[in-house]
């Protein structure tokens, strides 16, 4: 995948979002940090309140439980569609031409449920991986391997 000058980079996943700005050559990308945004969003036991519900049958005495709501997930899945409207805030203020998302798939597929039309005409490219606690110049490898 090429990374031409003043490509943005948004690599994110649940909790964390960073952006970049390509401030290299398309074969020697140097990524600079422009934005980082942290959701707080603690694991799911310590959201949750307690055992999930349980549903009684109307004929005998069948009983089955309701699934447990994931606090945590819905935090996570929140926070991505934050982070798509704030690329589209930013398209929208022609902040960026070139657009590429690195995400788990999970995130990347919540991310693609909110894609505004003018940041689908501007994204390049999607990586499918979790990246954020990479060091910037593992990110750029990776890539560019793409």
């Amino acid at each position: 995948m090429k990374l031409a000058r003043d490509t943005r980079v948004v690599v994110l996943d649940g909790d964390k979002a960073l952006f970049f700005c390509n401030g290299g050559l398309a074969d020697r990308p140097k990524l600079e940090l422009e934005r980082e945004i942290v959701q707080e969003n603690p694991p799911d036991r310590e959201q949750g309140s307690d055992q999930p519900g349980r549903a009684f049958s109307s004929v005998g005495a069948h009983r089955s439980a309701f699934e447990e709501t994931d606090f945590h997930q819905l935090e996570q899945d929140r926070f991505a569609a934050q982070i798509a409207e704030l690329l589209k805030k930013m398209a929208l203020a022609n902040e960026y031409d070139r657009l590429i998302v690195v995400a788990p798939p999970r995130t990347l597929g919540m991310l693609r449920k909110h894609y505004h039309k003018e940041v689908e005409g501007r994204l390049i490219g999607e990586i499918g991986k979790d990246l954020t606690g990479h060091p910037v110049p593992e990110i750029e490898k990776i890539i560019l391997q793409s």
